[in-house]
């Protein structure tokens, strides 16, 4: 199955119900986080994937009312799923692009890009749309996810991750796309979650202990620690492109997961 048919054929959707609504709170905490380590109060907020716009719903609470919140997403299934109450806050765009003749303040790729065939091409295509990107990158590869057989293909199958990263592979990729990586850090949703097994308890509590030693020797041993990226581009957005539309140096691929 294509990333296409995936994604609009209603077949995500059937796998994830709720369309990660259940983890947008959680996200927008993160992002509030990053904005406020960096003394950052953007006029104006882009969602990459933004699935039901759970997020940007969140961070509404925090932003003044003033600011420009927009979700981009390609799946019409995540989109039908937006309330009317959440459309008064939040302009919604279904969409490949997100560039226009203003650069966004701030643009959000959460939980993105791995799921895109093109994943380099997408990032440097993301470089024309914001000033500064929040970007949300799980690490599935760990010990633990290559010792138990059949776990990587088992995350490709459930949320559809195409591509999967070390720490040190994430980083390196914005990098490589044409963003300066400007400060980053460890998440730990394992930890917040509520396991609903004997198993779930052993290992949450494993990942607890191993993250107060080390995060980076949680994340490489264990896993479920994915990392928070704040990242400005190299060149400056307003020299990329403008408009909505769909050419690129490189193509640029879809967006095709929900925050």
């Amino acid at each position: 199955m294509s990333d296409t048919e995936l994604y609009g054929s209603g077949e995500y959707l059937r796998r994830n119900p709720d369309w990660h609504e259940s983890d947008a709170k959680w996200k927008a905490r993160q992002v509030e986080t990053m904005l406020s380590r960096h003394g950052l109060v953007p006029r104006s907020v882009c969602d990459i994937g933004c699935g039901t716009g759970g997020v940007l719903a969140a961070l509404a609470e925090a932003l003044p009312p003033t600011t420009e919140l927009v979700g981009v997403e390609i799946s019409a299934d995540a989109l039908r799923h937006v309330s009317a109450e959440r459309r008064r806050r939040v302009s919604f765009v279904e969409t490949t692009s997100a560039h226009r003749d203003v650069p966004f303040d701030v643009a959000l790729c959460l939980d993105v890009f791995e799921h895109v065939p093109d994943y380099l091409g997408f990032i440097r295509g993301l470089r024309g749309v914001a000033k500064q990107t929040i970007f949300h990158i799980p690490l599935d590869i760990s010990v633990a996810s290559l010792m138990r057989a059949g776990r990587l293909s088992e995350v490709r199958r459930q949320v559809g991750h195409l591509h999967m990263f070390t720490k040190e592979a994430a980083l390196a990729t914005l990098e490589t796309a044409g963003f300066d990586v400007v400060d980053w850090d460890f998440t730990n949703p394992s930890l917040e979650s509520r396991p609903t097994h004997i198993l779930g308890h052993i290992a949450k509590r494993a990942r607890r202990a191993a993250f107060h030693l080390s995060p980076d020797l949680g994340a490489r041993a264990l896993g479920g620690f994915p990392i928070l990226v704040l990242a400005r581009p190299k060149v400056e957005p307003g020299s990329l492109r403008a408009g909505y539309s769909t050419s690129q140096d490189p193509p640029q691929a879809d967006p095709t997961r929900g925050s």
